[in-house]
C-alpha cells in the first residue's frame, strides 16, 4: 500500500497532442480515487502513466515517495485492470490466476493455496478449472481482478473495468470491487466515464476535461459545490439548469433575476455581494426544486412535458424570458400530481443556488478552491 503523488505530470505525444498538462494531485495510502471526465479528457493517460504503461514527459510521479518516471512497469508494484479482461484464453482460471505468482517464482504449494483463497473470496470456486470463454463477463472481471489481488500490490489501477457488463451486473460488481478495495485497504485509482461509479464508488473524484484537472473533491462536495461550468453540467442526470441571470439589490437583500423571476440570494454568502450588478450564471440542481401553484415568489414556469420514472418524475418546464423561453428541469416525486399545461412556480432554498462568472466559468462563491492542506490539486477554468 502507498500513496500516488502527481507532481506538474503532464503527457505530450510524439504528434504534438496534449494528453494531460500540469496535474497536481495527491492519494493517499488506501483510498480510493476516481478519474471522471468525457472521451479525451486524459483521464486514462494519467492512469496509465501511473502503471509505467505511458511515458511521462513532464513532471514527477512518486508511489510510496519514490520516483517512478524511469522505472519499467514491472517495478511500479502497480496491479492494472483493464476494461477487456485482459485473460489469458488458453488458460483456466487458476492458471490466470496463478500466473503473476508463477512468474515471482513462487513455491507450487503457496500458489495452489493462495489462488483456492481468492478465487473463493471472488466466488470463482466452482469455475477453477474453466476457461475464460466458458464464462460470463462479470465472472471474467473476477478473474481479472484475482490475478491483480494475488500479487498484494501497492496500488490497483482500473481502466473503466466494468464498461463492458450489462446496468445489472454493473451495479452488482461496483458493490463488489468497492467491499473488496475497502477489505484490503490498498490504494485504487480508478478511471470511468460514468458518472454513476465515479459517486458512489469514490472517495474522492477527480474531474478532468481537455487534460487538466477541473476539480477533486469528495462527491458530495463537487456535486454540491462545483468549481465551474463544466463540472455543474457535467455532473448530475438530469444535469445543473444553468439558466443566465443577473445579481441586483432590493433594498437591504440581494436577489437575482432570471427573465420575469426573482429568487433571493443566502445572505450567508457575503462573497456574492461584490457582484450586484452584474450578469451571471445560476445553477439550481433539477432535485433541489419544489413545485407549486402559480403566484409568489420563485421561478413562474409552464409544465411543458413530464417523464415519469417510477418513484419520482421530471417535469420539463420553460420560464419567459428576454430573448425567449428558458427550459428547466425539476426532479419530483411521483406522487405529486402535475399537468402538462399547467402554470407553476418553483421554488429553492437561497443556499442551494450557486453562481458562475459567464466569462470564464469559475464559480463566483469559491467553490473547489477550499481543499485540505495535504491536497494538491491544480482547478482549471471551465474554459
Amino acid at each position: 500500500m502507498a500513496t500516488v503523488s502527481f507532481d506538474g505530470v503532464g503527457k505530450v505525444y510524439p504528434d504534438g497532442t496534449t494528453a494531460v498538462t500540469g496535474l497536481d494531485l495527491e492519494v493517499p495510502d488506501g483510498e480510493l480515487l476516481v478519474f471522471v471526465g468525457p472521451s479525451g479528457c486524459g483521464k486514462t493517460t494519467a492512469l496509465r502513466m501511473v502503471a509505467g504503461l505511458e511515458r511521462i514527459t513532464a513532471g514527477e510521479i512518486r508511489i510510496d515517495g519514490q520516483v517512478v518516471n524511469d522505472l519499467p512497469p514491472k517495478a511500479r508494484d502497480v496491479a492494472m485492470i483493464f476494461q477487456s479482461y485482459a485473460l489469458y484464453p488458453h488458460m483456466t482460471v487458476f492458471d490466470n490466476i496463478a500466473f503473476p505468482l508463477r512468474a515471482q517464482g513462487v513455491p507450487r504449494k503457496e500458489i495452489r493455496e493462495t489462488v483456492e483463497r481468492v478465487a473463493e473470496r471472488l466466488g470463482l470456486a466452482e469455475h477453477i478449472n474453466r476457461r475464460p470463454g466458458r464464462l460470463s463477463g462479470g465472472q471474467r472481471q473476477r478473474v481479472a481482478m484475482g490475478r491483480a489481488i494475488v500479487r498484494h500490490p501497492k496500488v490497483f489501477a482500473m481502466d473503466e473495468p466494468l464498461s463492458n457488463l450489462d446496468a445489472k451486473l454493473r451495479g452488482q460488481m461496483r458493490v463488489e470491487v468497492m467491499t473488496l478495495q475497502r477489505e484490503l485497504g490498498v490504494t485504487t485509482i480508478y478511471v470511468t466515464h460514468d458518472q454513476v461509479e465515479a459517486m458512489t464508488m469514490g472517495h474522492r473524484i477527480a474531474v478532468m476535461r481537455d487534460g487538466v484537472l477541473q476539480q477533486c473533491g469528495t462527491p458530495h462536495e463537487v456535486f454540491d459545490r462545483p468549481a465551474n461550468l463544466f463540472v455543474a453540467g457535467f455532473l448530475g442526470s438530469p444535469p445543473m439548469n444553468l439558466p443566465a441571470g443577473r445579481l441586483e439589490r432590493d433594498g437591504e437583500r440581494l436577489v437575482c433575476r432570471i427573465g420575469a423571476s426573482t429568487l433571493p440570494v443566502d445572505p450567508a454568502a457575503p462573497a456574492l455581494a461584490a457582484h450586484a450588478g452584474r450578469d451571471v450564471i445560476v445553477g439550481v440542481r433539477p432535485e433541489h426544486l419544489d413545485a407549486g401553484p402559480a403566484g409568489g415568489d420563485g421561478l413562474a414556469a409552464s409544465c411543458r412535458l413530464i417523464e415519469t420514472l417510477g418513484s419520482e418524475q421530471l417535469v420539463h418546464a420553460e420560464l419567459p424570458g428576454d430573448r425567449g423561453t428558458i427550459p428547466l428541469v425539476a426532479r419530483l416525486d411521483a406522487d405529486q400530481r402535475v399537468d402538462a399545461g399547467e402554470s407553476l412556480t418553483f421554488t429553492v432554498r437561497p443556499d442551494r443556488l450557486r453562481f458562475f462568472d459567464p466569462d470564464d466559468g469559475r464559480a463566483l462563491d469559491g467553490a473547489g478552491r477550499n481543499e485540505d492542506a495535504g491536497e494538491r490539486s491544480r482547478v482549471g477554468a471551465a474554459g
